[in-house]
């Protein structure tokens, strides 16, 4: 930018001393240069969002920013811009244990109206100082949860609470097939005559085999993305809060799914005039030869 010249030359031809030239430059230019160089640290920590300081570091250096990664680290923390960590994975399934395990029976079933299958999942959502549990049950055919809980506690009170919910607000008919993975809370006796009184078939799936519960890892997938890992909790009000809003306005009556031809849940139960926990197939819980589509359970 100088081409041969020094700052003493310049400063020479312009009748200015150094030391006026640095007091100057001290005032108004390290400033300026810091507002530039964090505006645009932003910009790509936003664009680059899982990537941390040092990545963001040499995206600076190649755009030609005169920068370390110290620098950058200050910078980006005293903007809240350190990218999400990879949180310690949290075992929510224990299924070893000595309740009785089910048949898998939703893979062999095609649902063709509300309340024929539910299925049910639970995952943990991390704040600051602890870990909380979520379980959700969703109804397959329209996608929609219909029950929900959030607790501190990873016992069968979750998983019971949110069963109690979804018979609350549902009240299915016979014919219903309730699918979940083979953990303890929901092989569980208090689980379990909760769906026998309610005349629910129990379905569970095959061990270690994340596909048949597809719909339910799905969401549990949309919800992370969308929701949590966005998010900074303060506590379990404030997370109970915001996930509660996301599943009952957001997810539930504003997210399109191009299964459901770009309807949300509740606008595409709107639309169906099938009576509640009837089976299509034929006899017993709606059992048919061919096995039911994986491909795009979430969409």
């Amino acid at each position: 930018m100088q081409g041969v010249l020094t700052i003493l030359d310049f400063c020479q031809l312009s009748g200015v001393s150094r030391a006026s030239y640095y007091r100057r430059w001290q005032n108004r230019k390290p400033l300026e240069e810091q507002i530039a160089v964090q505006d645009r640290i932003q910009k790509l920590a936003l664009k680059n969002r899982y990537s941390g300081y040092r990545v963001i570091t040499r995206l600076l250096k190649r755009e030609g920013w005169v920068v370390n990664h110290k620098r950058v680290l200050r910078l980006m923390r005293q903007d809240n811009l350190l990218s999400l960590r990879r949180r310690k994975f949290v075992i929510t399934t224990d299924s070893v244990h000595d309740w009785k395990v089910y048949p898998n029976l939703a893979r062999y079933l095609q649902v063709s109206g509300i309340n024929q299958l539910w299925v049910a999942d639970i995952t943990y959502v991390r704040l600051q100082q602890e870990f909380i549990y979520l379980a959700v049950i969703l109804d397959v055919y329209s996608r929609r949860v219909v029950g929900w809980n959030l607790n501190r506690q990873l016992d069968s009170g979750v998983s019971v609470r949110a069963l109690e919910m979804a018979l609350r607000g549902r009240r299915p008919g016979p014919g219903l097939v309730h699918h979940s993975d083979r953990g303890v809370q929901y092989a569980c006796t208090d689980y379990v005559k909760r769906l026998e009184s309610n005349d629910i078939t129990i379905s569970m799936s095959r061990p270690g085999n994340p596909y048949d519960n597809a719909w339910a890892e799905s969401f549990m997938k949309t919800l992370k993305a969308e929701e949590v890992n966005g998010q900074r909790y303060r506590n379990f009000q404030h997370a109970e809060s915001c996930i509660a809003t996301f599943i009952e306005e957001v997810y539930n009556q504003q997210r399109l799914h191009s299964a459901l031809g770009y309807r949300s849940p509740t606008e595409f139960e709107a639309g169906q005039k099938q009576p509640l926990g009837r089976m299509s197939s034929e006899g017993g819980h709606g059992i048919s030869p061919l096995p039911r589509p994986i491909s795009d359970p979430g969409a």
